[in-house]
């Protein structure tokens, strides 16, 4: 056997031997890898230490020896830059090429270095296309395809043109080692390449070694050949990517302009060997690999992380056996090729398969005509079983390339067979008996014809004499599928007096009918005489003349070619011309995303939105709607996906305002009704549909242009022609309802507790994995995903995947029968998706679809070439979509069972048994959670049954319809109210500024200790001003107390960051929508997440903007958040309010307080209990004051959760009788609470229980819906603001639980803005209940009571609450409270201090260091009070004033210092003594540290404490360990203490000596491109500021200092400080982001070498930063306020 084929004519005359380990490997570099002729190679120097041997070509220098670290230094100087998407595989090369010309035009001062360039391409750039592509006498070597599939892979998969794969060409750098001597261990790759993560892939093989002069290769165990290519584009699931290399090395590679032409010659074959369509050209090609023997492996090697890999063949399988592959083909030259399960093994001859004597001229036929499928790329075939087509079926299954299916049912078969050419984009065959079995096939041939799927149908028939005489089995079936078939061919009966080439050209012109557009299916008639069989039966060779060429080829017959360039070329420009000043014009665009069918067109349409940037209504069936991104919900994207357009047009009011004046829409069919009708609404506008098709889709009459182009190609013209108009207010209106809608929408399908259709919908796709797709049924099911389904989910896809696509999210294939929309065949297309798009596949249909084609399980238990699929059955034992419709409005329930619903008790758990197909039953929530995640793990089928009902179906639809109705005018009517025509939705911040308030208490409050030994208590808070550019003030309150878990200190240091953040910044009007709006602000505007905002900040603040922007139109915060009628608006808006009593008294002394609150008019009083050790006092009290206060006083208790479980209970049997209306946390533990309702009965509110949620708040409610669980108690500023207490009030008051807001000691201008927010809540609760028809419920008392508290008030004037005699309460009036809020004006006498704006002092420093003269610029802010310091030194490319928000948060207290190092912003390199001006001063790590040091003598004598981030980590590091008399301790963020190994220092060295050259050469944005595309950077890209941090690097115009500051300061140069951390005296604080786990590892290392081998008993822990990568300062900075303070203060 021979494991290699070289050519036809040369093998290798052994038998390769088992793998064996080797131990020493040698790495070479081919100078040049491409080939215009057989090279000469220079033979090894074997010696006793092997030394590796340059292999070139004649171009460039003689033969040089380069050694192994001096091969692995070069490879990882590797610089990447990510080019954006493109459309096309040749748009891909070329915009590399234009890459490669920008750095050819000003090339690096480098000696050496690598260059990698990579731009994503559409999936359809497939790499087994490009190389069977290739031309025969290449230029080019070596050339390869290596599979990507992980599942046995074998040479079918190939023929069915699904492989995804790698294709390489050329080589940029190879790497070739001799077997190891005995003596020597290790190897010569593993010593060198760094650990550092990258996309560079080699390729080759192990354990052999090639003969560079006799081109054939043996085995050699421990020898290697592999090769980095020049070109490559390696294919994932739904993206693929194109990469280019260059390298060079003067002295021993090539220099860089030979590199260049390496690559240029690579590029020029690689650009005209571009196919777009190859089906032909794979199955010709793979002929030319069945003489290779196939046990050979491929391996595949992360280039830059092959020193973990010793190049043991079995070693590296048992570490990651997916690093070898077994199906590939390499050309390592013109006479060398390497292949694998390429082809089939013992594949009979080609021209012997087509000349062997066939029994009879039937078979002959029947074999041309599957033979000429092959070779046009058909190569699955569906066969049904039947007699009369006994040839047909011989002969497809006995073809070497076809892959057969076989079903009894030819319904199901058919379906099948469509569903795999929506998978794969090209037919199937299908294969017949006569009769009604061709009948069977209608309804799938209607749907393919509908829907554009290509389809070959081959019906066998009976010949011409035997219709219409009553023969069996026969009827007539010429045109039998009528127009629904793009063209109906009927060969006659098989004779050998007609040309063989009759039924070849037939095929040929059937199947380019059934691909052209319009694409559809074909019928091919094939009568049959007898014999069926193959009985021999003479024939006459005759009718094989002329077939010679054909034989001795793969090509079929007559090879159809479209001319891209049509007769009406012109004219259609003309057309396009005209649309495009359409949509140049359009003030009001959208874009719409009807159904689309191929991956390629999701990708173009994806970039057109992109480009377009108008708001984009997408369908369900675009595979856009459904959509993963990698970064936060949060984001502000470029892109508005209107993904809610559907619910926001149940409101009339959102419905006549959504007009557009031009409406572009891609794919016919929207499967949204309403969205269809605000289409045909808008129109007359320009309406401009383009599909890839010429048929007519326009069913309201209201198309003015129609393009028949492909996506692809009008999005190109539009990305060529059209510059978007970025200043589109409309966009962020619609931005607001939709993101309302979505709020709405997700909170009440989250919040209810059983099990529903639309919460299916919504986690369908939350659990899918990305590269799997999903085939929805008709009915229900599409819709509900269409109307409900997630529209954002995280990617699971790699991050460094994804940031380098340059797309912000990546959808999921979507794919469905919705030509025709019937319910039969579902299963059996699913199925045949599956096969044909190599997905796993996800299912999701009715009962009653699932009942209409369970024969299609038949072929799921086939498991035939498709990954493994699941079926989800929404099971509702009926047909749910009538009770939508009108019909169930009209007809009686007894016909809409039986004649509509057709309700049924079939079990479908025995039809999966029956079948032998996995079943799984789910009911609740989290069993479908489960069900979904183990089954898209599994490796087999599975069938998930969701059990639901037609009638709980019908009302939770009806009241989710209700809801956001509701929830959709009332955001128009917030945004309608506060945007003016014409005029901004933004208001510009002038300024922010704070005051510090201490006002008397009468009495401490309920939160403050009572050993407290002060005769007069205070409450300390800050009140926030926020003034707009128009004049506008907006105030807020921040006032923590001990429950906020906050102090004065912190919350002053994060008002301090804000209020710098806020420097021109800009609100707008959506924020009052209150539904994730002032979220999505804080992070997109503010940079800082939103949960890092201490609550009672993020109170007063929300409270602040709120006020500001009801300042600015002059009205109330109620008015903005609540707008009503103004007539109604004008009258009083009530608010009661609940009196509170701390009972620390007797239980007489309670029942006096109450009574005299009862006097003063309250109804309603809550009184604090548990303040004793035992709950005997609190009974006698609530049992006193109920005595005293009569019955109709509604009493509340709070225990605050300090009662043990036994201790609730006791209270609560005692005072059954006491008519509580609930007690607020009465246990200790929350698991406790439902147990204390169902045992107690008494009613229990929560409060302390949700002041800790901050995500996923829904869930962790979830536990609470219990019906004894009657009020949530809401503090706004311990919940952490409005938006916050807004979604758990919503949530409250969907399952009927009473809200209260309640104070925590607010003054009065809190009390203000919390009466509105109570009013808003109580308005809204009635309209819930009106909406759901319930009873309206009593008038809730806010927990206010707290105004008694205060002796003093912070305002001038006071807040108005009183008794009301009308009411018979106590009550606020929410308008009144508005008024008071805006016109608010703080008393002077309790004011201590305000802050405006610390001033900020910037100037330079002279410093002298290394007989070169530098001018540091300094900015300083603060003034120290206990004399601490701290100076800021930032990162590589940033400067001093990064620090600046932070510094000023740490202010407070402190003297904050940073200033620019050398090279770096406002710093100069003023003079270099004794040197010209083209050589740069020696900046290493000492240099630096003595300028550091020197400045620090300059600013202060005393010790500081030094903040260091990444580059200024390390010298902070170095300073503390080399001058612990200046520094007091040291902040290090994401530092290191360097490298210890001298391999890996040398290749760091010299990648940042590249890195610096390139910097010199190519300027500082191609070098922030390509720094920031590094992995490190991940998190730091999905910032919303990324774009603004990017652009300030580019502020630094000292390049040249630059660069030598990143070569000298080299992490590969600077003294390892690893063994000196054992010495280390200062105090340490590590600090690094959650997500940086290089540098996360680095910390706790450096934390143990600190702790246990410095005698440090408790070395301070490293702090972990949420949220945070590398970038933590940037990221995350309230966070790191928090560690840096905690670090400052450590001392006190």
């Amino acid at each position: 056997m021979n494991p290699f084929a070289i050519n036809s004519q040369i093998t290798l005359p052994f038998t390769i031997s088992p793998i064996q380990p080797h131990h020493k490997t040698i790495l070479t570099i081919t100078k040049r890898a491409i080939f215009l002729k057989p090279p000469c190679f220079s033979r090894f120097n074997y010696r006793q230490n092997p030394v590796s041997k340059v292999v070139r070509s004649s171009m460039g220098k003689d033969n040089t020896v380069l050694d192994g670290k001096e091969a692995a230094l070069l490879v990882n100087t590797c610089i990447t830059r990510n080019l954006p998407p493109v459309l096309s595989l040749e748009q891909g090369l070329d915009i590399i090429k234009d890459a490669v010309d920008e750095i050819k035009a000003n090339p690096p001062s480098c000696s050496s270095g690598m260059f990698r360039f990579q731009v994503a391409v559409p999936p359809s750039a497939k790499a087994l296309n490009w190389f069977c592509s290739q031309p025969e006498p290449s230029e080019v070597f070596p050339l390869f395809f290596i599979s990507n599939e992980k599942e046995n892979p074998t040479y079918k998969s190939l023929s069915l043109g699904r492989s995804r794969g790698v294709f390489g060409i050329g080589s940029a750098v190879n790497f070739r080692g001799p077997p190891p001597q005995a003596s020597e261990k290790g190897s010569a790759i593993q010593r060198y390449l760094t650990a550092e993560s990258t996309s560079s892939k080699a390729y080759g093989f192990l354990d052999i070694e090639f003969d560079t002069e006799m081109l054939t290769i043996k085995h050699q165990s421990g020898s290697f050949y592999l090769f980095i290519p020049q070109i490559e584009l390696d294919e994932f699931e739904d993206i693929s990517f194109l990469h280019a290399t260059l390298a060079w090395d003067d002295s021993s590679l090539c220099t860089f302009t030979e590199a260049v032409q390496k690559f240029e010659l690579a590029f020029d074959q690689a650009r005209h060997s571009c196919v777009n369509n190859s089906s032909q050209l794979i199955h010709s090609s793979l002929s030319k690999f069945n003489i290779a023997e196939e046990h050979t492996e491929m391996v595949r090697l992360n280039a830059l992380l092959l020193d973990r890999k010793n190049l043991d063949a079995n070693a590296l399988k048992l570490e990651d056996p997916s690093l070898f592959c077994n199906q590939f083909s390499a050309r390592l030259s013109p006479s060398l090729l390497l292949a694998n399960n390429m082809h089939q093994k013992d594949d009979t001859n080609k021209l012997d398969y087509l000349t062997k004597d066939f029994p009879n001229i039937n078979a002959l036929w029947a074999s041309l005509i599957v033979e000429e499928c092959t070779r046009l790329g058909l190569t699955y075939f569906c066969i049904a079983p039947g007699s009369r087509s006994s040839p047909l079926t011989i002969a497809a299954a006995s073809h070497p390339l076809t892959t057969c299916i076989a079903c009894i049912d030819e319904r199901s078969l058919a379906f099948h067979a469509l569903g795999f050419a929506k998978g794969s984009q090209k037919p199937a065959v299908i294969i017949t008996s006569s009769g009604t079995a061709v009948s069977n096939l209608f309804p799938a041939v209607v749907e393919a014809s509908q829907n554009f799927v290509p389809m070959v149908v081959l019906t066998a028939d009976r010949p011409p004499e035997l219709i219409d005489v009553g023969a069996n089995q026969a009827i007539n079936q010429v045109n039998h599928f009528g127009t629904f078939v793009r063209q109906f061919f009927s060969l006659p009966p098989p004779s050998d007096e007609i040309s063989a080439r009759m039924v070849l050209t037939t095929v040929d012109s059937a199947v380019s009918k059934a691909t052209s557009s319009p694409s559809g299916p074909i019928h091919i008639n094939c009568p049959f005489k007898e014999p069926l069989a193959y009985t021999p039966r003479d024939w006459n060779r005759k009718c094989l003349n002329g077939l010679d060429f054909w034989m001795s080829n793969a090509k079929p017959f007559t090879t159809y070619i479209s001319s891209q360039n049509s007769p009406t070329c012109n004219n259609t420009n003309d057309h396009m011309t005209e649309a495009l000043e359409l949509i140049r014009a359009a003030n009001n665009g959208i874009l719409v995303f009807g159904s689309i069918h191929k991956e390629d067109d999701m990708w173009a349409a994806l970039l057109l939105a992109k480009h377009l940037l108008w708001p984009v209504i997408v369908d369900v069936q675009s595979g856009l709607r459904l959509r993963k991104y990698l970064y936060s919900i949060l984001d502000r994207k470029d892109i508005l996906f209107v993904d809610q357009v559907d619910q926001l047009l149940l409101s009339d009011s959102v419905r006549d305002w959504m007009k557009a004046d031009v409406i572009i829409q891609i794919g016919s069919r929207i499967t949204g009704r309403r969205i269809s009708q605000m289409i045909e609404q808008c129109c007359p506008c320009p309406y401009i549909m383009v599909d890839n098709h010429p048929s007519r889709h326009d069913p309201s009459y209201i198309i003015t242009h129609r393009i028949h182009s492909s996506i692809s190609h009008f999005t190109e013209f539009l990305i060529k022609s059209y510059l978007p108009d970025l200043s589109n207010k409309r966009k962020e209106f619609i931005r607001g309802l939709d993101m309302t809608a979505a709020w709405e929408i997700s909170n009440f399908i989250n919040s209810e507790k059983s099990l529903t259709e639309p919460y299916v919908a919504r986690k369908i796709f939350e659990n899918i994995r990305c590269g799997s797709a999903l085939f929805f049924g008709n009915s229900m099911t599409v819709r509900d995903a269409d109307m409900y389904g997630s529209n954002w989910v995280q990617s699971t896809r790699n991050a460094s995947l994804m940031i380098s696509s340059g797309l912000p999210c990546h959808g999921v294939h979507v794919s469905g029968n919705r030509g025709a929309s019937g319910i039969d065949g579902l299963i059996s297309t699913a199925v045949g998706f599956a096969v044909g798009c190599n997905k796993r596949v996800l299912l999701v249909m009715g009962d009653v679809s699932f009942l209409h084609d369970t024969n299609g399980l038949a072929l799921l238990r086939q498991r035939t070439s498709r990954k493994p699929m699941v079926i989800l059955v929404v099971n509702n034992h009926g047909g749910a979509i009538f009770s939508q419709l009108p019909v169930a409005n009209t007809t009686d329930r007894s016909i809409l069972d039986q004649f509509f619903y057709t309700t049924h008790d079939v079990s479908i758990r025995h039809l999966c048994l029956a079948h032998g197909v996995k079943h799984v039953q789910v009911q609740t929530k989290t069993e479908l959670q489960d069900a979904l995640f183990a089954s898209q793990r599994e490796n087999g089928d599975c069938v998930v049954e969701v059990e639901s009902g037609i009638d709980t179906n019908v009302e939770f639809h009806s009241n989710l319809r209700n809801f956001t109705r509701q929830a959709s005018d009332h955001a128009l009517s917030i945004l309608s109210k506060l945007s003016v025509e014409d005029s901004t939705l933004h208001y510009k911040i002038s300024k922010m500024e704070y005051s510090l308030y201490r006002v008397k208490l009468n009495a401490p409050t309920t939160a403050a200790s009572q050993n407290s030994n002060t005769t007069t208590s205070y409450r300390e808070g800050f009140v926030i001003s926020l003034f707009l550019e128009d004049g506008s003030i907006g105030f807020g309150e921040v006032a923590p107390l001990e429950i906020h878990k906050e102090n004065l200190h912190d919350v002053e240091e994060q008002l301090r960051f804000i209020i710098h953040a806020m420097e021109g910044n800009t609100i707008d009007n959506s924020l009052p929508l209150l539904k994730s709006s002032i979220s999505s602000w804080i992070w997109n505007n503010l940079g800082i997440p939103p949960g890092s905002i201490l609550p009672s900040v993020r109170c007063g603040l929300e409270m602040a903007i709120l006020s500001a922007i009801a300042s600015t139109h002059g009205t109330t915060l109620l008015d903005i958040i609540h707008p009503q009628k103004d007539e109604i608006s004008k009258n009083p808006s009530p608010v009661q309010i609940c009196a509170l009593i701390d009972s620390y008294g007797t239980p007489m002394d309670t029942a006096f307080v109450a009574s005299n609150l009862v006097a003063e008019g309250f109804t309603a009083i809550k009184i604090k209990v548990a303040r004793r050790s035992e709950p005997d006092e609190d009974i006698a009290a609530i049992k006193e004051v109920r005595k005293k206060v009569g019955p109709h006083i509604v009493l509340r208790a709070d225990a605050n959760r300090k009662w043990t479980y036994d201790q609730a209970v006791k209270f609560a049997h005692s005072v059954k009788d006491c008519c509580l209306q609930y007690i607020e946390e009465p246990v200790n533990d929350e698991n406790d609470i439902v147990r204390f309702c169902e045992e107690t009965g008494l009613a229990v509110a929560l409060d302390e229980t949700i002041n800790c949620i901050r995500e996923n708040s829904l869930r962790f409610l979830e536990k609470y819906i219990h019906s004894g669980v009657t009020a949530i108690v809401i503090k706004p500023s311990v919940i952490g603001g409005f938006e916050n207490a807004a979604l758990v009030a919503r949530w409250a008051q969907q399952h009927g639980k009473t809200t209260v807001i309640s104070a925590a000691f607010e003054s009065a201008l809190g009390l203000s803005a919390y009466i509105q927010f109570a009013r808003h809540l109580d308005l809204q609760n009635c309209e819930m209940q009106k909406l759901t028809n319930k009873k309206s419920a009593p008038i809730t008392s806010h927990g206010f009571g707290t105004y008694k508290w205060f002796n003093e008030q912070v305002t001038e004037f006071s807040l108005n609450i009183r008794h009301n005699p009308n009411h018979s309460c106590v009550e606020a009036d929410a308008i009144e409270a508005g008024q008071f809020l805006q016109k608010c004006c703080l008393n002077p006498d309790i004011v201590v201090r305000t802050f405006l704006a610390d001033q900020v002092k910037e100037y330079q420093l002279a410093v002298d260091s290394g007989g070169a003269h530098y001018s540091i610029n300094v900015v300083e802010t603060g003034e120290s009070i206990d004399g601490t310091t701290v100076v800021f030194l930032h990162g590589f490319l940033g400067t001093g004033g990064d620090w600046m928000p932070i510094m000023k948060a740490a202010s407070i207290s402190a003297r904050c210092i940073a200033f620019d190092l050398p090279g770096h912003g406002g710093s100069k390199l003023k003079h270099h003594q004794g040197i010209d001006g083209s050589d740069r001063p020696d900046l290493s790590m000492d240099v630096v540290v003595d300028i550091v040091r020197k400045v620090l003598d300059n600013l202060t004598s005393e010790k500081v404490i030094l903040v260091g981030y990444s580059m200024g980590a390390r010298i902070a590091l170095y300073t503390a360990l080399k001058y612990s008399n200046k520094v007091e301790g040291a902040v290090i963020i994401s530092g290191s203490p360097g490298l210890v190994d001298e391999d890996l220092r040398e290749i760091r060295k010299a990648k940042d000596e590249f890195r610096a050259s390139t910097l010199v050469s190519n300027g500082l944005r191609f070098f922030t491109d390509a720094w920031y595309a590094e992995e490190l950077w991940a998190s730091l890209r999905g910032h919303p500021h990324f774009k603004q941090i990017a652009n300030n690097r580019l502020q630094h115009d000292d390049l040249l200092t630059l660069g030598k500051v990143l070569s000298d300061l080299s992490i590969g140069k600077q003294p390892s400080m690893w063994e000196d951390l054992k010495e280390c005296k200062v105090p340490l604080q590590l600090i690094v982001g959650e997500k940086d786990a290089k540098f996360k590892a680095i910390a706790r290392e450096m934390q143990t070498k600190i702790g246990h081998e410095n005698g440090i008993a408790n070395p301070s822990p490293v702090v972990e930063i949420p949220d945070s990568g590398h970038a933590v300062h940037l990221e995350n900075p309230l966070a790191v306020i928090a560690a840096i303070n905690q670090f400052i203060k450590r001392g006190n």
